[in-house]
């Protein structure tokens, strides 16, 4: 079977919403606003019934501002926080918004939380005094996971579902995230088979609104599409085609995309009672001896500076994740759960760091370096720089050490399949810290991806764990004439 990650699927018919706006098509009373976050390819809802005022949210991130004047400018009150399951990408934000409004939260019925939480049941409806909405139980992705069905009225027919992860446009939920949890992908994977045939007996007509896009680790070939329609999927979803249980199970859990460790910490942290996050709390101003102080303890460094600015010089020993693109995903790929961090660069963007690192559950923010160009110019002993080389570059390099040099690509599974770099292994970016033992570090290391982001965050780590002689490929693979800088399932990540 071809590699569905990096081949485009065929096109949906819909477009991407804008952020935060009404979902198109719908009847005038129903609210359906999808509030959509490319760098974590992430989708929260708002729900409501425009005649009563009164609302759902589903999925919110746990930075609420967006969410609540959405709900402001619709005229909604939220009186339910409804998760369609478990996230593993992200740490959810049903404790910040429920402290906000007030609304209680709700989970399906095989759902255990340690806060307050309504159980739905399969079937049960959360009438919001005209619109309704139906959980269905769909699991697959995850036992618990549900779907959302929403109508006019009782007594209408649906015109929307919002799925969750159960059902992207393109793909469907991955069923092998949760093995370390003890749930296995083949029984998990039979019990999405079941949950995508139940969907399948919605109308044509009624519109797909999935917790994840383009980009996401929970699934191998979602498209950029954010909006899809139940015929559509029908017709153009690989995973939908006609075939058997087995054939099936064998097709989704082939060529997954390599998933953070923080996957599993953000799994158990959705299930928790914690602290909530202040959005609009100071970061404080380091000096190098706090820095070196707070290292001393554990701490990582991360430069969130233009990889171009870090390349040029870094504090030796930092990891470079520049804010751009999909930053929180990439620190949680190469930075241990749990370890506090440091952030390099100007004070605004370690504020925004810190908001994105807060949304995968990274909190422990010990404070910010601002000023690092002066700092390495008054200690140039410690300043280090990556060595970028070009395509040419690279294979003279090749010639002249042959199986000397490891080359590396730091791709996942699905992309190297579709685009192999000749005589490379492949360790994927959130497995390096993992397998960097079957790397020499007294041997010269060169790294490669799809277009040079991952490659210099993976050449960043090497020279931090003492690798010596460390390289990337500028540009990547596609500097090389090989596959693409950014597929439909990788968007912004190089």
């Amino acid at each position: 079977m071809p590699s569905t990650e990096s081949a485009p699927l065929d096109p949906v018919t819909t477009s991407v919403v804008p952020l935060g706006e009404r979902i198109a098509g719908l009847p005038e009373h129903v609210v359906v606003r999808q509030l959509y976050l490319a760098c974590l390819s992430q989708a929260a809802y708002l729900v409501g019934d425009a005649r009563t005022g009164r609302a759902i949210a589903v999925d919110p991130r746990r930075d609420t501002s967006e969410i609540l004047a959405a709900a402001a400018e619709e005229g909604l009150t939220i009186e339910s926080v409804v998760q369609t399951h478990f996230h593993a990408d992200f740490l959810s934000g049903h404790l910040e918004l429920a402290e906000a409004t007030g609304a209680e939260i709700a989970y399906g019925s095989v759902a255990a939380t340690e806060f307050p939480s309504r159980s739905l049941a399969d079937g049960e409806v959360i009438d919001l005094g005209g619109v309704t909405v139906e959980a269905l139980h769909t699991p697959g992705h995850t036992p618990e996971s549900i779907s959302l069905v929403v109508r006019p009225s009782a007594d209408a027919e649906p015109v929307a579902v919002l799925t969750g992860d159960t059902l992207f446009i393109g793909d469907v939920g991955r069923p092998d995230l949760l093995a370390s949890l003890g749930a296995t992908a083949d029984d998990l994977g039979r019990q999405l088979y079941a949950s995508l045939h139940r969907l399948l007996e919605l109308p044509d007509e009624v519109l797909v609104l999935p917790a994840h896009g383009a980009g996401s680790a929970c699934g191998k070939a979602l498209s950029t599409e954010t909006v899809s329609t139940i015929g559509e999927q029908r017709r153009t979803n690989y995973a939908l085609a006609p075939m058997g249980e087995d054939e099936f199970v064998a097709i989704v859990t082939e060529d997954q995309p390599a998933a953070p460790e923080y996957f599993v910490a953000a799994a158990v942290g959705n299930r928790k009672d914690r602290e909530l996050l202040d959005e609009q709390a100071a970061v404080p101003s380091l000096d190098l001896a706090a820095l070196d102080a707070a290292t001393a303890d554990g701490a990582v460094v991360v430069d969130v500076r233009p990889v171009e600015d870090v390349a040029g010089g870094h504090l030796a020993g930092a990891v470079a994740v520049g804010l751009g693109g999909r930053f929180a995903e990439q620190v949680g790929s190469v930075v241990p759960v749990g370890a506090p961090i440091v952030l390099v660069g100007p004070p605004e963007a370690a504020h925004e760091a810190t908001i994105r690192l807060a949304r995968i559950g990274f909190d422990d923010v010990v404070g910010n370096l601002p000023e690092v160009e002066a700092v390495l110019a008054a200690h140039p002993q410690r300043s280090a720089r990556l060595s970028r080389l070009s395509a040419t570059e690279l294979e003279e390099r090749r010639g002249a050490l042959g199986d000397e040099l490891q080359l590396v690509d730091v791709r996942n599974p699905g992309e190297v399949t579709a685009a192999p770099v000749e005589g490379a292994v492949n360790i994927p970016l959130a497995h390096l810290r993992s397998r960097r033992d079957e790397l020499d570090p007294a041997r010269p290391v060169v790294l490669v991806c799809a277009g040079g982001a991952r490659s210099a965050i993976a050449a960043s780590v090497l020279l931090a764990d003492g690798f010596g002689d460390v390289s990337d490929v500028l540009g990547g693979a596609t500097a090389m004439g090989i596959g693409e800088a950014c597929t439909l399932s990788q968007p912004e990540q190089g």
